[in-house]
């Protein structure tokens, strides 16, 4: 825990360092003559706005050392937040010029203004367009590949553009070491450019994967196996999640995450449960055997793994989301694992429990509590009704809760997993001591 802590720490200050960067640089040696304070504001909120774009890069490159103190919905929920913080600190760049000088507002015009004004806007153009997109997708029901490859062109164009603004400009690289900064700064961004679209595909494709066997599961799922053409299987700890791709190359961009639904102690293959909810996830039950799948991974902090110590585990899984879970209690029925563990498994109806067979025999290997809570339950049935609120929780966690006693897992759909937290906060669980999955990536 202290090393993660530890490691967060030091990833907070670089990203505090490289943003505020360019504000040192711009104050030390010497500035333009006869500059204003406002004009020196403006270009100060505009280098640390293109800095955190730059940074939006290194966020979602997936660099496991990066995310591995906060895991990937935190490291995609701060993505997420901080691009309109970096869109607001580009906009007050011109803004603050406009207000001053309003002359300056023929800038605006693209067909007299200067080159680097021209690209300025362009710039901030495509960060407002990049953003616009990704807030209002769903509402425009833009296909998720689609928008992918939409979100990387606008992204790398607003990088290009904004870097090609500031060289043209000149007026803060006026020293050896300013060039010298910015040259540093652009050779990164190409390097983790060319990582995340060139040599990390490349990888890939050298280290496919082949389709063993796919298997019907209840609940509208299958049950994916992949088997190393040439290497090892990847290790991952239960509970992470991997990218899959299928059909198309690694360079094309067309990938999607899944959990891992297997053993983490099965070193020769994997295996993912995948529901059918779209377009991509309804062609996975028509994969052939023999057939070249591309895995990215493992990612996540949700894992058994990262609280080795807790004395039980509860874990609370609604549909789908018993698949991370069960890698979980597959891997701990491998491991021999004698700790307490309850399983709270929501479903709209007991046939539509993915793994149902399985998870009843668990018990014979594990000490293993098991509570189904069905909104649409059968005559006759004396279980758990309804949703996974309050109620049931406090008749089913563990009657010892004490801080750090015992780790609960929950994964499911959002509105499952936004109740089950508040009512843990209603019965006084510490934040700390309950995890949640939720693959809000986009």
């Amino acid at each position: 825990m202290t090393k993660r802590i530890l490691q967060g720490a030091f990833w907070i200050f670089v990203y505090l360092f490289i943003t505020l960067a360019p504000l040192i640089i711009l104050l030390v040696g010497p500035r333009p003559a006869g500059r204003e304070f406002w004009r020196d504001l403006s270009v100060g909120l505009g280098f640390s706005g293109f800095s955190m774009l730059g940074l939006q890069f290194v966020l979602t490159a997936r660099f496991k050392a990066i995310k591995a103190p906060y895991g990937s919905d935190i490291v995609y929920f701060f993505h997420r937040q901080i691009s309109l913080v970096t869109f607001l600190l580009i906009l007050a760049h011109p803004l603050i010029l406009f207000t001053f000088d309003i002359r300056l507002l023929s800038l605006l015009n693209l067909a007299t203004a200067p080159w680097a004004a021209r690209f300025g806007v362009v710039s901030l153009l495509s960060v407002g367009a990049l953003i616009g997109l990704s807030i209002w997708r769903k509402k425009l029901r833009i296909e998720y590949d689609r928008w992918r490859i939409w979100h990387g062109i606008l992204a790398i164009a607003a990088v290009a553009l904004a870097m090609t603004h500031i060289e043209l400009r000149g007026y803060y690289l006026n020293t050896f070491w300013k060039q010298l900064f910015w040259g540093i700064y652009g050779f990164l961004w190409i390097g983790i450019l060319a990582w995340v679209r060139v040599i990390k595909p490349i990888l890939l494709l050298k280290n496919a994967y082949l389709v063993e066997e796919v298997i019907p599961e209840r609940g509208n799922a299958v049950t994916v196996l992949l088997c190393p053409s040439k290497n090892k299987a990847i290790t991952f700890s239960p509970g992470q999640f991997a990218w899959i791709t299928a059909w198309d190359s690694p360079f094309q961009d067309h990938e999607h995450p899944f959990s891992f639904s297997g053993s983490a102690e099965n070193k020769n293959r994997l295996s993912f449960t995948i529901k059918e909810l779209g377009d991509f996830t309804a062609r996975i039950k028509n994969l052939s055997k023999g057939q070249r799948v591309f895995v990215d991974g493992p990612y996540g902090s949700f894992s058994i793994d990262r609280h080795p110590h807790s004395r039980e585990y509860v874990f609370i899984a609604g549909g789908i989301g018993i698949t991370p879970i069960m890698s979980m209690l597959r891997t701990l029925s491998d491991r021999g694992d004698s700790r307490p563990l309850t399983l709270i498994y929501a479903n709209k109806t007991l046939d539509s429990a993915t793994f149902l067979e399985e998870i009843e025999k668990l018990p014979s290997k594990l000490n293993l509590k098991i509570v189904h809570v069905l909104e649409s339950p059968p005559d006759g049935w004396t279980g758990e009704k309804g949703f996974v609120n309050t109620e049931v929780l406090l008749r089913h966690l563990p009657e010892e809760r004490k801080p750090n006693w015992f780790e609960i897992f929950i994964c499911g759909p959002g509105p499952m997993m936004e109740a089950v937290e508040k009512s843990l906060s209603r019965l006084g669980i510490p934040v700390g001591d309950y995890h949640s999955e939720r693959f809000d990536l986009v």
